[in-house]
């Protein structure tokens, strides 16, 4: 199999997470719409998993994902930081970012599989879904004996779904142990902070309830992202499921973004995007 060749350099990848944040803002600002916040949140994370953590063939792109680590983003709406790493890993054309939320653009809103977009095994954003479906795949690795992992990543306001808690519990209870999944802390949803919407109170004590280990981190110190997933990497093979919950700042990257809600689902104008991209520096090339 052709697998990714990871970066290792800490610095390439700090570069890396720049140009992908400059994606996400045109992206979204090119639709005009889209949902920037919660993507600029994960990209550090992400930028970490297809670019050093994960084993992954981008060419050709295998749908059952056998032999090699497979991703699912669950909260499917931060779909522009997903787009971005898999075009920027090799997946499918840079230029395809330009066609984001599109009239017959395979880069839907929310991931989807009709249009066969490289890199997408499940249509997600329907909140709660793309769990379930992960640890199924994760299962399925189990049975066929497959050593390889199943990430998936959700977000804080999406574990308010019941679903979540049903999948957490049917995973403690098959003893899915090479599923590692991440949550986006970020206290943040579309009609306000988490605590004052639905307050989620102490996470770590709710999956550990459901038998699951808890790890924690700083979802923009790439270090400590790396040390952290390897760590979960080691905890995997033991017949308990983990969960990483990792601490992020919506709108991480650009300042009148972070930190607030207002920026969930809501598109630049020429005058903020301008003003977004002079604070992300320009390292790649922009698509």
């Amino acid at each position: 199999m052709n697998y990714f060749t990871p970066i290792q350099d800490i610095q390439k990848l700090q570069r890396i997470t720049y140009q992908v944040r400059r994606d996400i803002v045109r992206m979204v600002h090119n639709a005009a719409s889209g949902h920037p916040g919660g993507s600029l949140g994960c990209t550090d994370i992400l930028v970490c998993l297809y670019f050093n953590i994960m084993r992954h063939q981008p060419k050709p792109f295998i749908m059952e994902g056998k032999n090699e680590d497979v991703f699912y983003l669950s909260n499917g709406h931060i779909s522009p930081v997903l787009y971005s790493v898999l075009a920027r890993t090799g997946y499918f054309p840079l230029s395809e970012l330009a066609t984001f939320r599109k009239i017959n653009s395979r880069l839907q809103g929310h991931p989807a599989t009709k249009e066969g977009l490289e890199g997408v095994r499940i249509a997600t954003g329907s909140l709660g879904q793309g769990f379930s479906v992960a640890i199924g795949h994760a299962l399925g690795k189990k049975l066929d004996k497959d050593p390889t992992l199943v990430y998936v990543m959700l977000g804080d306001g999406e574990i308010q779904e019941g679903q979540i808690w049903e999948a957490a519990s049917f995973a403690s209870h098959h003893k899915v142990d090479n599923l590692i999944a991440i949550i986006d802390v970020n206290g943040q949803q579309i009609d306000g902070r988490t605590e004052e919407v639905m307050n989620n109170r102490d996470i770590q004590a709710k999956f550990e309830a459901f038998g699951w280990q808890v790890l924690q981190m700083n979802g923009h110190d790439i270090p400590q992202i790396l040390d952290t997933i390897k760590n979960a990497q080691n905890k995997c093979g033991k017949e308990v499921p983990v969960v990483i919950l990792a601490h992020t700042i919506m709108g991480k990257g650009v300042d009148y973004m972070e930190g607030t809600h207002k920026w969930h689902g809501v598109a630049p104008n020429d005058e903020e995007l301008a003003r977004a991209l002079s604070q992300l520096p320009q390292t790649l090339g922009d698509y």
